[in-house]
């Protein structure tokens, strides 16, 4: 037998070790397989949420920008009040004047905004200026897209309950939606909202619901012409009269300085001066 052929003894004291090498090259070889297999996983697909809160940063941003650029200038000091809403918030100019006695007071009123879009900027218009007092006005306008009351309170309570989770001490007040004369078709619509709406925040510790429907409306059931704009939709100054008489009864005044400026950004440097506190802030486009 030639030397170099291997014993039976030897053949069977080498087999163990051939095989694990062939069992280790067989795993090395399937992990590279497995890794040549791998796709990577796709990106999750935007949530209906994202999608709404792009469309609105869209829709906004003419003001969402001004809002921007008027921080960047001055941010408001926390623990003031602070207005978000539909362009009667956002045309409230003597709004600075009217609540004086505020050392802080902020409007964040957009154009023709609506409830839902509130609700879907309450981080970025509300809660990042750490208010101790909120004031909402909206829901005409979804209302007067065909959205339902239903729809309007399920917002309004997401906008509540997001500005409770951030800012627990924070008061929340909803503005009724007012009776407009050109909007008078709707005003079934809007008792609805309202109702629901006050009924949700009996509900709610540290919320009040303000009634500005009731004194808006005339003594032959239908809205007073004489509180507005030509347009039947806008308030004139009568109306915000009003509304500044109904309102400052929930917004108790705070021991201060009196309000130091009144910025408002796209109203080429609209600065009222006085001592040294933070601004007052509006911005946006008119819109209905």
């Amino acid at each position: 037998m030639s030397s170099s052929r291997l014993s039976p003894f030897a053949f069977s004291a080498t087999l163990p070790r051939r095989l694990a090498a062939l069992a280790v090259a067989a795993l090395l070889g399937a992990a590279a397989h497995a890794e040549r297999a791998v796709v990577p996983a796709a990106e999750p697909a935007p949530t209906a949420a994202m999608l709404a809160y792009q469309a609105a940063q869209a829709r906004w941003k003419s003001s969402l920008d001004a809002f921007a650029a008027a921080d960047k200038a001055q941010l408001p000091a926390a623990g003031g009040v602070l207005f978000v809403g539909s362009s009667t918030i956002r045309m409230w100019s003597s709004l600075a004047k009217d609540f004086r006695e505020q050392p802080v007071v902020i409007n964040r009123g957009f154009g023709g905004s609506t409830m839902a879009e509130c609700n879907l900027f309450v981080r970025d218009l509300v809660t990042r200026y750490k208010p101790r007092h909120v004031l909402v006005y909206a829901g005409d306008n979804d209302l007067a897209a065909g959205r339902t009351p239903i729809d309007v309170m399920h917002d309004f309570a997401q906008f509540a309950r997001t500005v409770r989770e951030e800012l627990p001490d924070t008061r929340i007040s909803y503005i009724s939606i007012k009776p407009s004369p050109s909007r008078e078709a709707l005003l079934p619509k809007i008792r609805e909202t309202n109702d629901i709406v006050a009924a949700y925040l009996r509900t709610q510790a540290n919320t009040d619901y303000i009634d500005i429907f009731t004194p808006m409306m005339g003594a032959d059931g239908r809205p007073r012409a004489e509180l507005f704009l030509p347009d039947r939709l806008h308030m004139n100054e009568t109306g915000y009269k009003l509304w500044h008489g109904v309102i400052a009864a929930h917004v108790p005044a705070t021991a201060g300085p009196a309000m130091a400026a009144v910025r408002s950004p796209g109203a080429e440097g609209a600065v009222a001066a006085a001592p040294t506190m933070a601004p007052v802030l509006a911005g946006g486009t008119p819109r209905p």
